[in-house]
């Protein structure tokens, strides 16, 4: 099948027009046709090269929302004519430890979307049938893209970490990533504290479901809930005064890193010792938590905060993002 993309041919490169052919379809696949698809700083970090491992072209893409049109002899679990969405990863290996656990985002010889192969700005994608997953009756389309890479970013955390309803918890950075943590805690029934730098910005993260916003540049604010918070989720890639943020974490608190920051996290010993707190991190989520993820935003009718352009605006739409303008995600839609 020939496919109509969009690529970039070097690092830092526009995308322009790019077809190819998908080739034979495997016994395990799918493919799907794509009607929208969200922007992540994960497609601007490839484009450019950032993590070393892009080769050109490069169709960027891995927040799927479409159709299954054909599917080989061996798929499960979906059919033609299936609503879906693709997400970071577009296969795993279906027989390792992780795999067989149900830890298929765990797997050490997943396949992602976009790195190696072609992705979603385009109109056709391809993937194995157990990431291609079904989308709840009444889920809205235009804006289910992004849950499925930010969304279970945010989202796995509150699962592995055992996030209670009764807990009180924080969000530092309230970004595309940030803004759906608040609106994903707040239904789960916590108290949330938002951590930002920007003012401008309060009324709207109060909207979003924070119960309070906290100045992140003052310590006095930040001394004003010292050892009140269970668990602080950082979804920020730039380095912090991290020990401030540890002090307001309660006795066994946790405090769960999604940011995919360069630098080493300085994390003073005793900070972590006295009150047996604890750190971790995590990718997205696996394909179960994914679905139920997608089920508890039509229950509560919960949408990353979108804006939408046509796909062959692709580089207007990254330029809006790269510099800072898009207001929480960006979702390209196939004419």
């Amino acid at each position: 099948m020939k496919v109509h993309a969009y690529a970039a041919t070097e690092a830092k490169g526009k995308l322009t027009p790019f077809t190819y052919e998908l080739g034979t379809l495997g016994s395990e696949e799918v493919d799907i046709k794509v009607h929208y698809c969200g922007l992540c700083h994960s497609d601007m970090s490839m484009i450019n090269n950032d993590w070393g491992m892009s080769t050109y072209p490069l169709v960027p893409g891995h927040e799927v929302i479409g159709e299954v049109i054909a599917a080989g002899d061996h798929v499960k679990n979906v059919t033609v004519g299936d609503k879906v969405g693709l997400g970071w990863t577009s296969a795993s290996c279906m027989s390792c430890q992780q795999c067989m656990s149900g830890e298929h985002h765990l797997c050490g010889a997943s396949e992602t979307t976009i790195v190696g192969r072609h992705g979603g700005f385009a109109d056709h994608v391809r993937g194995h049938w157990s990431w291609a997953i079904p989308l709840p009756d009444g889920i809205d389309l235009s804006k289910a893209g992004p849950l499925l890479c930010g969304g279970i970013t945010v989202f796995n955390p509150i699962i592995i970490s055992g996030v209670l309803p009764t807990d009180r918890v924080g969000v530092i950075g309230i970004g595309g990533l940030g803004h759906m943590a608040l609106k994903f805690l707040k239904h789960w029934g916590c108290e949330v504290i938002a951590f930002s730098s920007n003012p401008d910005k309060e009324a709207q993260i109060l909207e979003m479901g924070a119960t309070k916003v906290i100045n992140s540049r003052s310590p006095e604010a930040l001394e004003s809930i010292a050892g009140s918070l269970n668990f602080i989720l950082n979804t920020t890639n730039v380095t912090l005064d991290w020990n401030s943020y540890l002090t307001t974490l309660a006795p066994k608190g946790k405090f769960h890193t999604v940011g995919a920051g360069l630098e080493p996290l300085a994390i003073p010993a005793f900070s972590l010792i006295g009150g047996e707190k604890s750190i971790g991190g995590s990718p997205i989520g696996s394909p179960s938590t994914t679905k139920t993820m997608l089920d508890f935003c039509v229950r509560h009718d919960i949408y990353p905060t979108v804006e939408e352009f046509p796909m062959n605006q692709v580089n207007e739409a990254l330029t809006h993002l790269e510099e800072g303008k898009a207001r929480f995600r960006v979702v390209l839609k196939n004419g």
